[in-house]
C-alpha cells in the first residue's frame, strides 16, 4: 500500500502533537513512517520507510545501549517503544530518542506488554530459558509455570496466553499459572514461527512453523494438530492479513488464501528470514534477512533492498495499526 501524502502529513502533524519535537519543516519522527530493526549489532531506526537507518545508542538523557548486544524483540506501543535483547530489557517512552533498561535479564527473545500498558503492567518475557513475568511494567521479573526451553514467539488474544517455544506451544489461561501443551500430532522440534487468528476467543485457530520444517494448524487451540504443506521448506515467520496467510521461508514466500490447505509461490526469498511485516496490514511489506531489510511493494512478488546491506537482522518492527473491530473465523 503506498502512502499518500495526505498521510504523512497527517502523521507529521500527530507527531508534533504528542511528543512536542520537531518543527513543521524538520519534524523529529513520524510514527506513521518510522521502521525498527534489531540486528546482531543492535538496535536500528528508519524515519523514511527503510530509505536511511540510524543506529541508536541511547545516552541521550537516559541509559547507553552499549550492554544489549544482538537485538531480537521489538514492540512499539505509541510513543513507548520496548527492546530485549542479550542484554536484557529496555525502555523508550519517546519513540526510540532515549532509554531505560528495566532488567538485565540476558538472552531475551520476546518482549510482550500489554495492549493498554497505561492501565496493565503485566508484561511477559520470553527467554533462552524460560517464560518471565512482570506485574510492575517489567521492572521486576518472576517466573513462570513455563520455566525451561527457549521461547520464541508468544501472543497474548486474552484470556488466553499462547507460548511457542522449543517444546511446541503451551496454552495459559491464567497468566503463566498454569500451561497446557503442546498437544498432539506436532513434530518434536522448537517452534521457529507462529501466527494466532484475530478472533482466538470464538476462533482458536494457530498456525505453527517447526525448526524441522512445514507448517502444522490447528482448530482446537492446540490440542490436536495437522500438516498443512511447506513440508521441504524451513519456515521463519507466519503474517496473516485478511483471508491471506504468508509464509516466509528460507526458500522462498509463499501464500495461502485458504488458511494453509494450499499455497502459492510468490517469490524466492532475498535472503535468509527473519521477519516479515506488513505496516498498515495492506501490499507494502519489509523482510528482516541475513542479507539486511527488503521492501516489497506487491505483497511479496518482487523484492528490493531497504538498507542494512550485510547485516543478520533479526526483527523489524512498527507501530501497530488499529485493532479490527470485525471479520470472519478462520476456519
Amino acid at each position: 500500500m503506498k502512502r499518500a501524502p495526505g498521510v504523512a502529513a497527517a502523521a507529521v502533524a500527530a507527531t508534533l502533537a504528542i511528543s512536542g519535537t520537531g518543527s513543521a519543516s524538520q519534524p523529529r519522527l513520524v510514527p506513521g513512517l518510522a521502521l525498527f530493526a534489531g540486528t546482531t549489532e543492535g538496535l536500528w531506526r528508519s524515519g523514511d520507510w527503510g530509505k536511511s537507518w540510524e543506529r541508536l545508542a541511547g545516552g541521550t538523557g537516559g541509559t547507553t545501549l552499549d550492554g544489549l548486544g544482538a537485538v531480537r524483540a521489538i514492540r512499539p506501543l505509541g510513543p513507548q517503544v520496548w527492546i530485549g535483547g542479550n542484554g536484557g530489557v529496555y525502555l523508550s517512552e519517546d519513540w526510540g530518542d532515549s532509554w531505560a533498561q528495566l532488567s538485565a535479564t540476558p538472552g531475551v527473545s520476546v518482549v510482550l506488554p500489554s495492549r493498554w500498558p497505561q492501565a496493565d503492567a503485566t508484561v511477559f518475557v520470553g527467554t533462552t530459558s524460560g517464560l518471565l513475568r512482570s506485574r510492575d511494567g517489567g521492572r521486576t521479573l518472576e517466573p513462570t509455570a513455563l520455566g525451561r526451553g527457549g521461547i520464541s514467539r508468544v501472543e497474548w488474544p486474552g484470556p488466553s496466553l499462547l507460548v511457542a517455544c522449543d517444546g511446541g506451544l503451551f496454552v495459559s489461561n491464567d497468566e503463566g499459572a498454569h500451561f497446557s501443551g503442546p498437544g498432539s500430532g506436532l513434530p518434536e522440534a522448537p517452534v521457529a514461527a507462529m501466527v494466532v487468528s484475530s478472533f482466538f476467543g470464538i476462533d482458536p485457530v494457530v498456525l505453527l512453523a517447526p525448526a524441522s520444517g512445514g507448517v502444522y494448524r490447528t482448530s482446537d487451540g492446540g490440542t490436536s494438530w495437522r500438516s498443512v504443506g511447506l513440508a521441504e521448506d524451513r519456515v521463519a515467520d507466519l503474517v496473516w492479513i485478511d483471508r491471506f496467510l504468508y509464509a516466509a521461508a528460507e526458500n522462498a514466500v509463499y501464500r495461502s488464501e485458504d488458511a494453509g490447505a494450499t499455497w502459492t509461490r510468490l517469490s524466492a526469498s532475498p535472503g535468509r528470514p527473519s521477519r516479515l511485516l506488513f505496516p498498515l496490514e495492506g501490499i507494502e511489506g519489509f523482510l528482516a534477512t541475513d542479507r539486511g531489510v527488503f521492501h516489497t511493494p506487491d505483497a511479496g512478488q518482487h523484492w528490493e533492498a531497504a538498507g542494512l546491506a550485510g547485516q543478520t537482522v533479526l526483527t523489524i518492527a512498527t507501530f501497530p495499526t488499529p485493532e479490527p473491530t470485525t471479520g470472519k473465523k478462520r476456519r
